[in-house]
């Protein structure tokens, strides 16, 4: 778009910085000229996300946001503090179409994917508004990130670049309850990120009564698309595991899972 306009390449450059820098109106830009910026003002615009409720856990300083969007939905974000840093959990999109049982995102279905900026736009709120650096990311909140792959991948893109906000590829998780073939694809995006998994159950069986994906994927199928991206990255891969008692809680359960 620089380049079509008429300006100098580098300028692309300095925009992108900005951007990621956190500026919310581009009249922020100290280094840019009024003209360009009123050429950026007539074709984008920079939307953070909106504080429409923020919680904070008297036990251990955790902080829950719902922030509000440019279109008036609202989503849930994170923030943990560890003995390593600030950690921050991210929705992907506005509800869930996953249908997991035990998961209140999926009550009312999808009502959109997340932009790469709006995922990050929650990194960027919960930084200015708490004044903290942020030093890791899980991509755990509202929605299936793989079911809004090519923005999460955007995402993780910028989000990593020196050049935005900087967070290794290594400190960030994204967590999927397990679709398959999009493991696949993600391995071969080449972005050394670690994977988690919500298996929740041992067997086909008892995960179909829990969730709906277990019709579509086996946990064969799943464990041969973690054996590939494994072999593919080399990074951690986390089974997560909630206990639902006469779901999925029972001796032979553990025994059974343990064997998976």
């Amino acid at each position: 778009y620089i380049k079509e306009i008429g300006e100098a390449a580098f300028r692309a450059d300095q925009i992108y910085k900005w951007v990621h820098s956190g500026i919310e109106s581009f009249d922020e830009m100290t280094n840019i000229s009024q003209k360009l910026k009123e050429k950026l003002s007539e074709s984008f615009e920079v939307f953070i996300p909106e504080v429409y409720k923020k919680y904070l856990s008297k036990l251990d300083g955790t902080v829950k946001y719902f922030f509000k969007l440019s279109d008036g939905n609202i989503i849930e974000a994170v923030v943990m503090d560890y003995h390593h840093g600030k950690s921050i959990c991210v929705s992907s999109q506005v509800g869930c179409r996953m249908g997991c049982s035990f998961c209140a995102s999926t009550l009312n279905g999808l009502a959109r994917n997340l932009t790469p900026f709006e995922i990050e736009g929650q990194i960027i709120r919960a930084q200015k508004d708490m004044n903290i650096r942020i030093s890791s990311i899980v991509i755990m909140g509202i929605g299936e990130p793989l079911d809004n792959f090519t923005n999460v991948i955007n995402f993780i893109r910028n989000t990593s670049s020196e050049k935005g906000l900087n967070i290794g590829c290594r400190h960030i998780t994204l967590s999927t309850c397990g679709l398959a073939d999009k493991i696949y694809d993600l391995a071969d995006c080449d972005l050394p990120i670690n994977l988690a998994i919500s298996l929740h159950a041992p067997t086909d069986e008892r995960r179909k009564a829990l969730m709906p994906v277990a019709k579509a994927y086996s946990i064969k199928a799943l464990m041969e698309a973690c054996d590939y991206y494994y072999d593919k990255t080399h990074r951690r891969i986390t089974f997560e595991y909630a206990l639902v008692k006469d779901k999925n809680s029972t001796p032979e359960d553990a025994r059974t899972l343990s064997r998976l």
